[in-house]
């Protein structure tokens, strides 16, 4: 047999051992044992990897609850069911979990706001019609009405109404915020389910321009901040709310000639009522 053959058969031979007795030593040492609470942890968790507790994923949430990084009711989708289990895999007493859910925080449909002269053609998804046009109404900070949240939504916790807005069910709604990351006029928020007051307006626009846009529009008036305790502020010519500060009960919601502000389902303006299952915002 040629002996440079075998000199080589050795020397790939000596190698392939060398390599293999060094990832042998190194897999030994530099092995990372994994917490058995992690895979604990994540058999409770809902699985649905939607990124609504501000990780990567069901998995990655369960390895900051192990270390300590993350609340063990910080999964808005499970809710206190979740927190429950997570804290008795943990071995720590339950904690109180703040059901979150999805607010449209827009009235500025079909029959309240203006439109361009020329309407817009073309794909109906509201990314595409903000980047190409704007869609069909001349306010920039209304709801587009392209749906988008809607395919967003895994749990189909929201559909279109026949005003053209989003309308959020709230027993389906788990606050994941797929849908407000979707929407790309930032109208949709994830707040607190016991949340009921809001401005259902994202208009800066002046008083003049905001009148003219939509019948819905908050015109900057600052009637409802005067009185509100610092519950209520004007920036940037919308009123703002501060939870902690906001007391409903003197705010003078009925002064509102718009209907910008005031409870979840308390009506459109013109009296209009909103069923009482269904969060619309609008």
């Amino acid at each position: 047999m040629n002996p440079d053959f075998l000199i080589a058969v050795a020397t790939m031979g000596g190698l392939g051992l060398v390599f293999a007795t060094a990832l042998a030593i190194a897999d030994k040492k530099l092995r990372v044992e994994e917490d058995p609470l992690i895979g604990q942890v994540y058999e409770v968790l809902p699985g649905v990897n939607c990124g609504a507790c501000g990780y990567a994923g069901c998995y990655d949430f369960a390895v900051h609850v192990v270390e300590g990084d993350a609340r063990v009711n910080g999964c808005p989708v499970g809710g206190q069911d979740t927190a429950d289990e997570v804290t008795a895999v943990m071995g720590m007493e339950s904690v109180q979990s703040v059901r979150m859910a999805a607010r449209v925080l827009c009235r500025g449909g079909i029959r309240e706001a203006r439109n361009k002269e020329v309407p817009y053609i073309g794909p109906q998804s509201c990314s595409v019609q903000e980047i190409v046009s704007g869609g069909n109404k001349v306010c920039i900070y209304g709801c587009l009405g392209g749906g988008d949240c809607i395919e967003a939504c895994g749990f189909h916790a929201i559909f279109m109404n026949d005003n053209g807005l989003p309308a959020v069910v709230d027993e389906f709604c788990t606050g994941c915020g797929m849908c407000a990351l979707a929407c790309p006029r930032n109208i949709i928020e994830i707040h607190p389910a016991n949340h009921d007051v809001f401005v259902f307006c994202r208009n800066h626009d002046g008083p003049k321009e905001a009148n003219v846009l939509c019948d819905a529009s908050c015109i900057g008036c600052g009637i409802c901040t005067r009185k509100s305790e610092g519950g209520i502020a004007m920036e940037n010519n919308l009123a703002v709310i501060d939870y902690e500060k906001l007391k409903p009960e003197i705010i003078p919601f009925e002064k509102c000639r718009s209907g910008a502000i005031g409870y979840l389902k308390g009506g459109f303006p013109g009296g209009k009522k909103v069923p009482g299952n269904i969060a619309t915002g609008n």
